[in-house]
């Protein structure tokens, strides 16, 4: 990477830091301090999570060095949005089954370790694996793939080594709350599991669904978290076997449903919970593409979807707050000698010294981008609040410049 352009991210990416940073400090400047404030008995938890993140030949062509593969440029800018969440998911939709398997794109891909090192660099926590391309590179592609996760220590479910494994749901407690993340596919393209293997992944199964939920509540876990790959691909609204399932799926106890694979954003809707504690719970039926080389309307980014979910220890009850989306959008091309991938945070507002390296017609689907995440995302409910980084930034100034006047 020549040094003008690692200059280039670094001021970009100083830019996004300072309006996150002054989001922040225009929340605290709201609040008053007040030193004789009882104890708050809550807690709370900030999560991230994006749809798929896939990894197409072109992708990797594009990624490689002489000494191997860098696709960390990927992930330079967006992961400063990362930096406030606890905890950020994402389905990794490949395996890693070794160079030795050959790297592939579409229709079975294998991808260099590379992807994933940049993944977790980018501040990834917990990795989906059940999807329909778990199995693109068998068993050992499977059985490969988890084991890179565990060795960069990320966390990861859906796809699994033993029936002891599948039978232990993933528990995380942070800050005081607990949950499990449960991950289910619709299938694996065809490609048969052997007899006696079921267990190497998650599929969807209302039977087994029920069973991993009901385990989850007899542990009294606070919170349930379901990631589904499901779904009609390029279709931006549920389809009915997408609406059947998560309904059953609230039934069982479900509290928050997070989809993908249509490969495109649907919408976030929320619903009643079975939950004691929590009231209201969400499904967003579809997060999109994250990172991918399809590069038509609807397919070229997907959202950030971030929530808080707290704790009230004295009433033991939940509350999930400040439900936002942080639309992207995925730029290919040519930056100052380097061709790359680069996922950009999206913006009704265009700023084109921010990056000189795109075209007019990047811009205008930079743009439309926008506009078609949050109207997509937030068409069933209204409460969805969309993050605009550098609109926020101008507002910001302006009321500086007003209020220095």
């Amino acid at each position: 990477m020549k040094k003008t352009f690692q200059i280039s991210l670094k001021r970009i990416s100083f830019l996004l830091l300072i309006s996150i940073l002054i989001s922040d400090l225009n929340s605290f400047s709201d609040k008053s301090i007040n030193e004789n404030e009882s104890f708050d008995y809550t807690s709370k938890i900030t999560f991230s999570a994006v749809g798929d993140l896939m990894c197409h030949s072109v992708q990797y062509n594009y990624a490689k060095t002489d000494s191997g593969y860098d696709f960390t440029g990927n992930f330079e800018i967006i992961k400063g949005f990362f930096y406030n969440s606890d905890f950020t998911i994402g389905n990794l939709e490949t395996v890693l089954a070794g160079k030795e398997r050959g790297y592939s794109g579409y229709p079975l891909f294998n991808s260099p370790d590379e992807y994933l090192y940049a993944i977790k660099d980018a501040g990834f926590d917990f990795l989906v694996t059940a999807n329909n391309h778990s199995l693109d590179k068998g068993k050992k592609g499977l059985l490969r793939t988890i084991d890179k996760i565990r060795e960069v220590e990320l966390s990861q479910t859906g796809t699994f080594k033993s029936i002891n494994e599948r039978d232990s749901i993933y528990v995380k407690n942070i800050n005081g709350i607990s949950f499990t993340l449960l991950a289910y596919s619709y299938g694996t393209n065809g490609i048969p599991i052997s007899n006696g293997e079921d267990f190497l992944i998650n599929l969807i199964d209302t039977t087994l669904i029920k069973s991993d939920i009901t385990k989850a509540k007899q542990n009294d876990i606070d919170l349930i978290i379901v990631y589904f790959h499901f779904g009609n691909e390029y279709k931006r609204e549920p389809s009915a076997y997408q609406k059947n399932i998560v309904k059953q799926t609230i039934n069982y106890g479900a509290d928050i449903i997070i989809g993908s694979h249509p490969h495109v954003p649907q919408p976030l809707e929320y619903f009643k919970t079975n939950n004691r504690k929590l009231d209201s719970g969400f499904v967003a039926y579809s997060l999109g593409n994250f990172i991918s080389n399809q590069r038509w309307r609807y397919s070229d980014g997907g959202p950030i979807l971030n929530f808080t979910v707290g704790k009230d220890f004295i009433r033991d009850s939940l509350f999930i707050e400040d439900v936002t989306i942080i639309p992207t959008w995925v730029f290919k091309g040519n930056r100052q000698g380097n061709l790359d991938y680069v996922i950009l945070p999206s913006d009704s507002v265009i700023n084109k010294n921010l990056y000189p390296f795109m075209t007019k017609k990047d811009w205008k689907d930079y743009k439309q981008s926008y506009k078609d995440i949050v109207d997509i995302m937030s068409s069933k409910s209204k409460n969805i609040r969309s993050h605009s980084p550098y609109s926020e930034l101008l507002n910001f100034i302006k009321k500086i410049r007003i209020n220095s006047n």
